[in-house]
């Protein structure tokens, strides 16, 4: 599928069949897609803690609105993202650099990171969004459909995962063979609006 086509075709679905099973490969074909996407200095702070337990995933569908997307994927997975790890071994992210770059880049990290903590934060969401878009669009073009979710509790999530205290949360993805289309698409904003040119207020 031409990327342009997964764009437009991807929506997100509520109803998943819950007989239907993707294959390993498939699954990995997903996360290793999805690992080719960007994130500050190489960190990768995404984790994907895909949830193959079918009583841990009632549990985890308990404190989400009752959603049957979490029971009911062929995929499901809770992206969360390592905010501390920038500081841990960072020399492993540019291993396979030329060693000019590798030396300009670790003090520039320690630089960015040491101190701000919403630095951190900020920094793991939005490399959590770029790869969970990647996930989806990966999903669409292999001819599956998916639901980014945050309606739930992301503390109970946390503990029934043992979510380490230097990680958090940033939503869910489930994927798998939809079996009712999303509502008719509500329509973007004009693009005048969302557009500015150049600075607000101008």
């Amino acid at each position: 599928m031409e990327t342009r086509d997964a764009i437009r075709a991807r929506r997100a679905i509520k109803h998943f069949d819950p007989n239907h099973e993707m294959t390993d490969e498939e699954k990995r074909e997903i996360i290793s897609h999805a690992m080719l996407a960007p994130t500050a200095f190489n960190i990768q702070h995404w984790r994907f803690v895909v949830v193959e337990d079918k009583e841990l995933r009632k549990q985890i569908r308990a404190v989400a609105w009752d959603q049957a997307q979490v029971t009911d994927a062929s995929m499901f997975i809770v992206l969360c993202a390592d905010f501390k790890a920038w500081e841990k071994n960072p020399g492993r992210y540019w291993d396979d650099a030329p060693p000019v770059i590798r030396e300009f880049m670790l003090p520039e990290i320690e630089k960015y990171y040491l101190g701000k903590p919403q630095v951190e934060r900020d920094e793991a969401f939005r490399s959590c969004g770029i790869v969970a878009q990647t996930l989806m669009l990966t999903a669409q073009s292999m001819g599956y459909s998916s639901c980014p979710m945050d309606g739930f509790d992301f503390g109970a999530v946390g503990k029934l995962i043992n979510l380490p205290d230097d990680h958090l949360i940033t939503m869910f993805v489930a994927i798998g063979k939809g079996v009712r289309d999303a509502w008719p698409r509500p329509g973007p904003l004009p693009m005048n609006e969302v557009v500015i040119p150049n600075r607000f207020g101008a």
